[in-house]
């Protein structure tokens, strides 16, 4: 039996989602298909309204519905330091753990020469102004632990440097809970040289 167009239709634009595969998108479109209207109608309204009100907070560039966003206008931020990350959704896993008190400055990305991604490409100059401006005492370096990851965080220091601010990177090496056996070299060589003493 074929298939209905606009299901059809439905499956493909699923499937453009990240990790959604063929039978993902199947699954959800049927899902979709028996779901009352009102809440097909909630989902579609909540989607509109994200592409309406959500954008990029002018001053670090982190997804917000208001301009500039909540960690930039927080009294209780300390404004001193700022922690770098790649991606919005870093800001998120960070403020998880409820320790960090600063400010962020999202990238948008990092640098990766192979994908055409270079430092034009990426918020660097606002984090330089933001830096120029005065008052920052340190900025974080919370880039990711792969290789573009640690290139853009050596280039940024290199850029940070000179302006008169503490640049400091986040730890990295074997994660909590797991044995040192399954660590790769990589991970064994960031743990050994991110020692602290006891």
């Amino acid at each position: 039996m074929a298939r209905p167009d606009p299901l059809t239709k439905l499956i493909e634009q699923l499937q453009r989602l990240p990790g959604i595969g063929a039978k993902s998108a199947q699954r959800l479109a049927f899902h979709v298909l028996k779901t009352p209207r009102e809440e097909v109608e909630r989902l579609a309204d909540a989607m509109r309204e994200v592409k309406d009100r959500v954008t990029y907070c002018s001053v670090c560039s982190n997804i917000t519905d208001t301009d500039p966003c909540y960690y930039c206008t927080h009294p209780g931020r300390d404004a001193r330091v700022i922690c770098v990350v790649e991606e919005p959704e870093n800001v998120a896993a960070i403020e998880k753990t409820r320790d960090f008190h600063g400010l962020y400055h999202v990238l948008m990305g990092a640098l990766s020469p192979l994908h055409g991604v270079g430092p034009d490409d990426l918020k660097i100059k606002g984090l330089l102004t933001r830096v120029g401006n005065g008052g920052v005492e340190e900025v974080i370096l919370a880039t990711n632990p792969n290789v573009e990851g640690e290139a853009t965080a050596i280039y940024l220091a290199k850029l940070l440097k000179p302006l008169g601010v503490r640049v400091t990177r986040i730890a990295m090496g074997v994660p909590v809970g797991s044995d040192l056996e399954y660590a790769d070299e990589f991970t064994m060589h960031k743990a050994m040289e991110g020692r602290r003493e006891v």
